[in-house]
């Protein structure tokens, strides 16, 4: 898993995702663009393509904070409670207030977001019974709880059709002036590598951290409020990725160690190419239909996280 390596398959699979879709475009094309293949380019399929990159990256670098800061593998924003929590966000903000700017609702599912992931680490410090299987488990029954309460304003209110949408992840939606959100993630990256060294020593342990003159709590902190604000960048725009942020740190961390700063890197690449993989299975499986990405990312994730837990037990047996 040499940067090199994934770095040229993340290219080679975004130059076929130009290629693929109902509306003919080959590579020849490209020297002698009409003007509707130069409309499909440039409004549906680089959008696309720029959205499926941001977005895998950014959710699978939240997943990897949430591992280290919570030291536990089966953590991510999808069993944390952390999308769930954005998606409640998202639907407060549409009944309370009801002509809201794109700005005003991901400010609202920011925060949402944010106290949902809170609580969830609160909920962490009160249990005693800390396994490894365990926690995550408690994060998918809190997270069911915060969607049970946005379906029950959702039918109350209906607003069913428009929860649905962020429930659903759905890159077929995407074009020129519907992504441009996704881009407040860039800065919140860099923000998370400035930080990686601070996040992999609060990942040792809150003593250790403040022996080593770390203000802990304010590293946390950071480190929340990064995963909260591209957790409702993302639901916002694209909907909910589920497994995301769990698979990819596992698989990156297996080779390269829990030092989040040498894994970042990889992290981002390796999640953008397994959204874009996922995305290109979804487009050409039952062509000319499309799968969305939440239902193809859901059967794959969901095979690998029992794989994950499957081998995490025969290691505790062994």
């Amino acid at each position: 898993m040499k940067t090199r390596y994934t770095l040229l398959a993340l290219t080679l699979l975004s130059f076929l995702s130009l290629f693929v879709g109902v509306s003919e475009l080959s590579v020849p094309d490209l020297f002698r663009l009409t003007p509707e293949q130069k409309e499909i380019l440039v409004i549906s399929r680089l959008p696309r393509l720029t959205s499926i990159l941001i977005a895998g990256a950014s959710i699978s670098i939240c997943g990897l904070i949430m591992q280290q800061l919570t030291r536990n593998k089966f953590v991510s924003p999808t069993t944390a409670g952390t999308f769930d929590s954005a998606r409640l966000g998202v639907l407060i903000s549409l009944l309370v207030f009801t002509s809201a700017s794109p700005l005003v609702k991901i400010g609202v599912a920011f925060i949402f977001a944010l106290l949902g992931t809170f609580l969830f680490m609160q909920i962490l410090e009160r249990i005693q019974f800390k396994d490894t299987i365990f926690i995550p488990l408690v994060g998918l029954m809190f997270g069911n709880i915060i969607s049970s309460i946005s379906t029950f304003f959702a039918l109350k209110y209906d607003l069913v059709q428009n929860m649905s949408s962020w429930l659903h992840g759905d890159f077929s939606m995407i074009m020129e002036g519907r992504f441009e959100m996704l881009y407040l993630s860039i800065p919140l990256l860099a923000l998370a590598f400035f930080y990686a060294n601070q996040f992999t020593l609060a990942g040792m342990g809150e003593d250790f951290a403040k022996n080593l003159g770390l203000n802990y709590t304010q590293v946390v902190n950071i480190g929340l409020a990064i995963v909260a604000m591209i957790t409702a960048s993302v639901v916002l725009t694209v909907g909910m990725i589920p497994f995301l942020g769990l698979i990819v740190p596992n698989i990156v961390t297996y080779y390269y160690g829990d030092h989040l700063k040498k894994s970042l890197v990889q992290t981002a690449i390796f999640g953008a190419g397994f959204v874009l993989i996922c995305d290109i299975i979804g487009r050409v499986i039952i062509f000319p239909y499309e799968i969305s990405i939440s239902l193809t990312m859901g059967v794959i994730g969901s095979g690998i996280f029992i794989y994950l837990l499957m081998r995490r037990r025969r290691s505790y047996a062994i």
